[in-house]
């Protein structure tokens, strides 16, 4: 039995993964998949209602699933089709999260209110949005450095309720309780409406009822257009554009544009329809529509919909976070491997290792596709990227070694990199339209791949080292074998660092040049890549000068964990430079744990003798 378990465990490891690719309706009676999948421009690219489902909910509550008022959980798509089409409902749902005591207290209201004691619905905050409104006009006036956390979540809160004003906006007036039955008359009054306005223009007589009934509607349809930005009407068939991003119009606007074709555009029809048939719960007639409408855009827009489509499902398998949970399996396994059963544990911690890698580039291979970049575009898809190339590092010094070490650095690696990266969606879509510093597929392929190999290498011989230190100070585990094994190691990947941050960063100096005219400028990023190439050198020298020996080696390592971490992030955090396009302060405090925890386990080294065990024949 222990020798099948490894190929046991990787059998249900890929049944679970392909699980994921299978069509899952999370309410069998609603093509809710089908609905996800309808594409909509917004934020300059074209992807699925799913998609703007799900980066809304994690931007207004941190998470992907919203509780109903009568204890069900929704998933995304029909939360989303919930605010579209029954706006009513929707406002008594707890989806705006709300930490900030002070803030609380504009709204009258107190942690036990909300579900789980920091959610609330947008009815619970009506009665405070003129004082919130006020309170963020006067942080927006504070300069973004000296803003106190009570105005960076006044600011915040201020944004999430306008980002779902435009949602409710989207498809159909909130207050609208029969948008389709409004349209089909306003379709059947048009000629007598236009003919009403075209009299009056020429001082002849009019209609007076019928004008004022255009004239209520086009300012209805102009306080639609101008509510959202989203654009979920295509462009009409076989206009001189009809592929351009350009065209794609806001209900609101497709609507006035009705007053010039005299024909109501039928992309709004559809979506009126669905409305229609959601609150009268006609299942069969709402799956119905999305159907025709699916197959009515394949005619002309075949592309975009298998982008969507991909992206939908890309969305529901969630390979980054399936392959978190096999990066803490494998870990656990490996570190288990070290007690007892080191053969039969250690291989399968491999082989979940194997798995996840294979998911995490399946995940990174598909956003490449649907975004047709190079892999590393922001840093979402840096934290990607860093643990990719670290766990391949680790899963060639597993295959050379077979000693676990590499299986349990990366589980280590996979899950914290997949962590960061989790974070960092928080903020919205994670494909986000391309930043103009970073916009050339050439430079993003070659400077920016490299230098975050480079980062991956640094970080990986950090961690190594930091196994080192741990299995030393703590456990009886660390055999003199096993530390010469980890220096080889740390000092193989420090070399493999120093090239790669090397390249990069001159690679990074001639793109600067030809972009803004100058190799080096001692900008805060560009500082951050040559003191990562400078300190794996002093790493080498200080080894190759016999100034450090197996502990001090260790020692300076995880010190490049440091040096790494802060190239990659702190620099962001200064807002300066021409590198400042990832600012984000809410990481300050997680960066400031982290080194304090680097510094601990140098001093850890450094305090706490460390002597390697002799093995039974030595």
């Amino acid at each position: 039995m222990k020798r099948a378990l490894p190929l046991l465990v990787l059998a249900l490891a890929i049944l679970w993964l392909a699980n994921t690719l299978r069509d899952h309706r999370a309410d069998k009676q609603l093509d809710l998949e089908g609905f996800g999948r309808l594409p909509i421009l917004a934020n300059g690219r074209i992807k699925p209602l799913d998609t703007v489902a799900r980066s809304s909910l994690l931007q207004l509550q941190g998470r992907q699933r919203v509780q109903s008022g009568s204890g069900a959980t929704l998933a995304p798509t029909a939360w989303l089709a919930t605010v579209f089409f029954d706006p009513a409902r929707a406002d008594r749902m707890r989806t705006f999260e709300v930490v900030h005591p002070e803030v609380l207290t504009l709204f009258n209201l107190r942690p036990e209110d909300g579900d789980s004691g920091k959610r609330f619905s947008f009815v619970q905050l009506s009665g405070g949005f003129p004082e919130l409104m006020r309170q963020s006009q006067l942080a927006q006036q504070t300069d973004t450095a000296a803003r106190s956390a009570f105005q960076r979540a006044v600011i915040q809160l201020h944004l999430n309720l306008n980002l779902y004003h435009e949602l409710k906006h989207t498809l159909a007036p909130p207050d609208s309780a029969d948008f389709l039955g409004e349209l089909l008359n306003f379709q059947q009054n048009l000629p007598a409406g236009v003919a009403a306005v075209r009299a009056r223009q020429q001082n002849e007589p009019y209609d007076e009822a019928a004008f004022n009934a255009m004239l209520a509607l086009g300012t209805r349809f102009d306080t639609l257009s101008t509510a959202s930005t989203l654009r979920p009407i295509p462009p009409p068939s076989g206009s001189a554009n009809d592929s351009s991003h350009a065209d794609w119009r806001t209900t609101g606007a497709a609507l006035l544009g009705t007053f010039e074709t005299g024909l109501v555009d039928h992309n709004v029809l559809a979506y009126a329809g669905l409305a229609q048939a959601w609150r009268g719960q006609k299942h069969a007639q709402f799956n119905e529509i999305v159907r025709l409408y699916r197959d009515q855009l394949q005619t002309q827009f075949a592309p975009e919909l298998r982008k969507t489509d991909t992206e939908a499902r890309f969305n529901a398998a969630a390979p980054f976070y399936r392959s978190m949970l096999l990066y803490v399996l494998a870990f656990v396994l490996a570190i288990f491997s070290w007690l007892k059963w080191p053969d039969v544990l250690g291989r399968t911690a491999f082989w979940l290792i194997l798995c996840a890698f294979i998911a995490t580039s399946a995940g990174i291979a598909t956003r490449m596709w649907l975004e047709g970049r190079p892999p590393v575009t922001n840093l979402y898809s840096s934290a990607l990227f860093v643990g990719w190339g670290a766990v391949l590092l680790c899963l060639v010094l597993e295959a050379l070694y077979k000693n676990a070490i590499g299986s349990v650095a990366a589980g280590l690696i996979g899950f914290s990199t997949l962590l960061i990266a989790h974070h960092l969606s928080l903020g919205g879509d994670t494909l986000e339209m391309m930043r103009a510093v970073l916009d050339s597929n050439f430079w993003l392929a070659t400077h920016v791949i490299i230098i975050t190999i480079g980062y991956s290498a640094t970080f990986l011989a950090g961690f190594l080292a930091l196994i080192y230190i741990l299995r030393g100070c703590f456990t009886r585990s660390l055999d003199r074998p096993t530390a010469a094994a980890l220096s080889r190691m740390v000092y193989g990947i420090v070399c493999f660092a120093t090239l790669f941050s090397l390249v990069g960063t001159v690679l990074g100096g001639i793109w600067a040049d030809q972009s803004w005219g100058r190799f080096w400028g001692w900008d805060p990023k560009e500082n951050g890549a040559l003191i990562i190439v400078i300190w794996n050198a002093i790493i080498l020298h200080a080894r190759w000068g016999g100034l450090v020996r197996q502990r001090g080696l260790m020692c300076l390592a995880v010190f490049g964990n440091i040096v790494t971490a802060w190239s990659w992030f702190g620099t962001n955090m200064l807002g300066v430079g021409l590198h400042s396009y990832g600012f984000m302060d809410a990481a300050f405090w997680w960066l400031s744990a982290f080194v304090i925890s680097q510094l601990a386990a140098i001093a850890l080294a450094l305090l706490r003798p460390i002597s390697p065990q002799k093995t039974a024949h030595q």
